[in-house]
Order: structure tokens, then sequence, then C-alpha cells
């Protein structure tokens, strides 16, 4: 069995991600397509601020997962199994 480098899945998953989320919002106008868009978002809707005087600091995170960002998921892993 090869020895495969947990470094490379985590940087497939999250190609499979971004360009999952690029074809869905691509997508989005196509009368046919449109499903891959739909998802759900989560996280913070208004960022947190730390206001230090000198120093402000914004805390903010949103996660949106769609159809396409799953499949893109599920591709980078197959991609994955056959290095």
């Amino acid at each position: 069995m090869k020895n495969k480098n947990s470094w490379v899945l985590l940087l497939m998953l999250l190609s499979g991600i971004v360009l999952g989320g690029f074809i869905g919002e691509m997508t989005s106008g196509i009368a046919g397509l449109s499903w891959l868009n739909f998802g759900q978002s989560f996280g913070l809707n208004d960022p947190m601020v730390l206001n230090f005087g000198i120093l402000v600091i914004t805390f903010g995170l949103s996660i949106r997962i769609t159809m396409a960002s799953i499949i893109g998921v599920i591709l980078a892993i197959i991609a994955y199994h056959f290095l």
C-alpha cells in the first residue's frame, strides 16, 4: 500500500470545496443546473469586533455548503484514492 500524505488530502478537499462552490455560483442562473447552488450557510452573521483603543480586532466566519461543493469533495476523495 502506498504511503499517502494527509496534507495532500487536505489540499484536495479544499480544492474540491472551492471549485465546487465556484461551479455552483456559475450555474445558479442556468435553469437545469440551478440545483447545484442549493445549500445552507452557517456561521457568524455579524462579525465580532474587539476594540482595544490602539488595536481593533475583527472576528468573522461564514461557511456555505452547496450541492456542488459536496460533489467536489466526493470527487476529491475519489481522486485521492487513485493517487
